[in-house]
């Protein structure tokens, strides 16, 4: 009922929005003579203010048309290299003989658009042959292609790491490191000849018990029953997903904003200064980051709470108690596939040693193939974006799989 509400009240609120978008574009206009003074820009900095907290923000687009390759400019176009219904598997092919090794990043299905990795894709792509999951929001499956659970998950990943396998790197970003530790423990266990040669793990809870931090918490003080109650409801018949359970995006979005509401009303409120200010550079900076933060999907309600439950509460993993099709998860059977384990020293979503378990737990794996960073002064999105990211973590992340690379032609 609650999800059906919210349609209602973004549809009435849609002729209100589409004027403010016009008063907006009319007061800012280069056509407008009066638009410096002070009265006019503030009509315009409150018209867009408005519109960008009531509007509606589609999937971002990924807008990496090219990429520098050894100092030349070569053009990338994207394909999709495996549809399900759940998820593409995006494949960034580069126009030049130089491809560089295999990298498959696992982005998260936790809320936001796999582009919200925009950056992490761009600096990677320089030197490495790049394959995104796309993860499709879950109001646009309709129910005819079922149920999507976090073992659903593991699958995906399975099949996809086969897909792109011999040689093949996996970087998986804050939410995936789970499922994905899972998907290769499996393939080890089988003994499988598609495991990866290298996978790197950042900023995720493998053992979400260490260091709490208000996501840990607020998933220990609620039983699941009470999130199967309140977070979970049925898509709307105006989408494809018509009647399919899941954990809305706009819930998500509110509880996103909710964690730091003091920053984002600050960010705001900034905002509405350098709008007022004329100050269009750091206004465009602000659009930019929230055209993807308050871009959200619909996560599937199995998969949402089987995380909840499987992650959260239970901590399956590190207890070395997840079975999944009566196959256990044993992560100490991985051999042959280098780690390497990054968080953030300031990551106020997952605790400092949440993800530096999976060193403890991949016992199998030579300790001169595995790595751990703690990158200082860095939160949780500085992990894979920004500037840190690309001069600090990502050449760290680069010399591991060349390593890793270097190390398989010389035993073979």
């Amino acid at each position: 009922m609650l999800y059906a509400l919210h349609e209602l009240q973004r549809s009435l609120l849609s002729p209100i929005v589409t004027a403010a978008t016009v008063l907006k574009e009319t007061t800012n206009s280069p056509l407008n003579p009066l638009r410096d003074l002070p009265f006019v820009r503030a009509v315009g900095a409150n018209s867009e203010l408005f519109t960008r907290l009531m509007q509606r923000y589609q999937k971002p687009s990924w807008d990496i048309e090219t990429v520098e390759v050894d100092g030349k400019t070569v053009a990338v176009h994207t394909e999709i290299s495996v549809d399900k219904p759940f998820c593409k598997l995006i494949h960034f092919k580069k126009n030049t003989e130089i491809k560089g090794p295999k990298l498959l990043i696992v982005a998260p299905l936790s809320g936001h658009f796999a582009t919200l990795l925009r950056d992490t894709v761009r600096t990677t792509l320089a030197d490495h042959d790049v394959w995104v999951t796309d993860w499709v929001d879950a109001k646009m499956v309709p129910v005819s292609n079922g149920e999507f659970c976090l073992e659903n998950y593991v699958d995906y990943i399975k099949e996809f790491i086969c897909f792109l396998a011999p040689n093949l790197n996996v970087m998986s970003v804050c939410q995936p490191t789970v499922p994905v530790l899972a998907a290769i423990s499996l393939l080890a266990s089988e003994r499988n000849p598609c495991s990866p040669d290298s996978m790197i793990m950042m900023g995720g809870p493998i053992d979400a018990r260490l260091s709490p931090t208000a996501v840990n918490q607020f998933a220990d003080e609620h039983s699941h029953e009470w999130f199967a109650n309140q977070m979970i409801m049925r898509v709307p018949q105006n989408y494809p997903g018509f009647s399919r359970l899941v954990y809305p995006g706009f819930m998500q979005h509110a509880s996103f904003m909710a964690m730091n509401p003091d920053r984002h009303l600050n960010a705001h409120w900034e905002f509405y200064k350098h709008l007022m200010q004329g100050d269009q550079d750091s206004a465009e900076t602000h659009r930019q980051f929230y055209d993807e933060y308050n871009a959200v999907l619909d996560m599937p309600a199995e998969y949402y709470l089987d995380t909840v439950r499987v992650v959260f509460q239970d901590f399956l993993l590190p207890r070395g108690v997840w079975d999944i099709r009566d196959q256990r998860v044993e992560p100490g059977a991985i051999k042959k596939t280098a780690l390497f384990t990054i968080e953030g020293e300031l990551d106020d979503i997952s605790g400092n040693g949440q993800t530096e378990a999976a060193q403890s737990l991949c016992s199998g794996v030579p300790k001169t193939r595995r790595k751990h960073l703690l990158a200082k002064g860095v939160g949780h999105y500085g992990i894979f974006s920004g500037r840190k990211f690309r001069t600090i973590i990502y050449p760290q992340i680069s010399k591991f799989i060349n390593q890793q690379v270097r190390g398989k032609k010389q035993s073979a």
